[in-house]
């Protein structure tokens, strides 16, 4: 019975502790979802289809305060890394995509808020 009781606990620890482990984002995760947004970034023009399916896909995976946390720091690292970023173009893009983010897309964004 005792041992029955352990095997028990072990699974309700497992369903509890799975979906938070499973579900954190990477700037891996970040940068795979953004990449067919980097040329649009750098010189405007036509806004690629596969570029606003990756915004609403990381949209989607950062659901919770910590997941949007570590997206903001990830874009802001790559925006201070990919060369000719125009901050102009990645401010609007959510809204161009049809996405509504909590915080403004910019390198000086305080991302733990």
């Amino acid at each position: 019975m005792a041992g029955l009781k352990l095997v028990c606990a072990l699974a309700l620890c497992l369903l509890v502790v799975s979906p938070i482990a499973t579900t954190a984002i990477t700037c891996g995760d970040v940068s795979t979802k953004m990449s067919a947004c980097v040329r649009y970034l750098q010189n405007g023009g036509a806004l690629p289809r596969p570029c606003c399916d990756g915004v609403r896909a990381l949209n989607g995976m950062a659901r919770t305060t910590p997941d949007r946390q570590t997206a903001c720091r990830c874009l802001q690292n790559a925006a201070k890394t990919i060369p000719n970023i125009k901050a102009n173009l990645a401010e609007t893009l959510p809204g161009k995509c049809g996405v509504n983010i909590p915080y403004k897309i910019s390198t000086s964004t305080n991302c733990n808020r």
